[in-house]
């Protein structure tokens, strides 16, 4: 269920006069945009609904799409054993047909929606059957929260998971279903995991896995005065991830503050070339690992909405991928969360196709 008190001390609350601080233009606004990691949740500080995203996804770049990604948030309590997170997905549904009706009415948020996955209920298959029928043709995936670390500063949420869980026979069995079933993983996980990542990719090579967050590099705890060496051996575990073909990379979530790389105490937001200057070493090597055509920029947000305004971030990933071939830059802010989704985005499809 929702922990709110875990969401309150890892996730900075929505500050609108203090974001207001910095004002960017778009950056290339004509590039299309698909955001294919965002929120929706009620937040204590932190409110944020279809309104809410779409307003920062209309503020000045061509969001042509999103996904909205689990948050463990308006779970059905009332559910039999197993089935509670259905009725987030059922949230999720409504939120996309609240962004329809609004007076600038979007379509495609929240296009796709990636549920809640437990490996550990006892029918699997029948709860991701109940997240497709409530879905209504958005559902795409689920994500897993296999994100472990035994400091206390990375603490889990009461019901979060433990140092078993990315080796657990259960996943590798919940993995097989959704490959029977064409549904796609999303897996959060630390950089110290990064390993146990790679060989349940090894084990499950069709089945498509979207490394969450750039694999979730740490900076703070033991971590906070060893960026040179995280980031070395970051890099080094997050090779052999890359080694897997099926394995797809969100580039994002950067601004989380057990990343050591946010500005949420700063006096005022990051812009956009603040953002660049701290995160394009990681940026960098997981577009060299992954390749383009493996690799989707995210927003993050709200969480990231702790540090910068949504223009900023995504002026910063378009300001971090400019030396990259046009046709590459188009696959990394939209075309490869078109595809691996399945969006069914008409002009990102007719682009890949000629």
């Amino acid at each position: 269920m929702f922990d709110a008190k875990y969401e309150r001390s890892n996730f900075p609350r929505i500050r609108p006069e203090w974001l207001a601080q910095v004002a960017e233009p778009a950056v290339e606004p004509e590039l299309p945009v698909v955001d294919p990691h965002h929120h929706l949740w009620d937040v204590e500080s932190a409110f944020y609904h279809a309104p809410e995203f779409a307003a920062d996804a209309g503020a000045g770049h061509r969001v042509l799409a999103s996904v909205f990604v689990e948050c463990k948030a308006h779970f059905d309590a009332d559910a039999p054993a197993g089935f509670a997170p259905v009725g987030e997905t059922r949230f999720a549904v409504a939120q996309a047909n609240e962004a329809a009706q609004l007076p600038q009415g979007h379509a495609n948020l929240v296009k796709g929606i990636v549920a809640y996955g437990d490996p550990f209920v006892a029918n699997p298959q029948a709860v991701l059957e109940a997240h497709i029928e409530a879905g209504q043709g958005r559902m795409r995936g689920v994500r897993v929260r296999a994100a472990w670390h035994a400091d206390p500063a990375f603490a889990a949420p009461h019901d979060g998971p433990d140092e078993h869980t990315i080796g657990a026979p259960e996943l590798d069995r919940y993995c097989a279903i959704l490959e029977e079933m064409g549904l796609v993983l999303d897996l959060w996980v630390y950089h110290t995991q990064l390993d146990q990542a790679a060989a349940l990719a090894r084990r499950h090579p069709n089945l498509p896995i979207v490394l969450n967050h750039c694999g979730g590099p740490l900076g703070i705890g033991p971590y906070a005065n060893e960026r040179a060496a995280v980031r070395e051996a970051w890099g080094k575990s997050l090779a052999r991830v890359a080694s897997n073909d099926n394995v797809i990379v969100k580039i994002g979530g950067l601004a989380m503050p057990r990343t050591g790389l946010a500005f949420a105490d700063a006096a005022k937001p990051a812009s956009c070339l603040e953002l660049v200057e701290r995160w394009t070493p990681y940026v960098r090597t997981c577009i060299d690992l992954f390749g383009a055509e493996r690799s989707m920029f995210e927003s993050n947000f709200p969480v990231d909405k702790g540090s910068c305004n949504y223009v900023s971030v995504w002026n910063a990933f378009k300001i971090m991928s400019a030396g990259y071939p046009a046709a590459a830059r188009r696959e990394m802010l939209a075309g490869t969360a078109n595809r691996v989704y399945a969006l069914g985005i008409e002009e990102l499809t007719a682009e890949a196709i000629s």
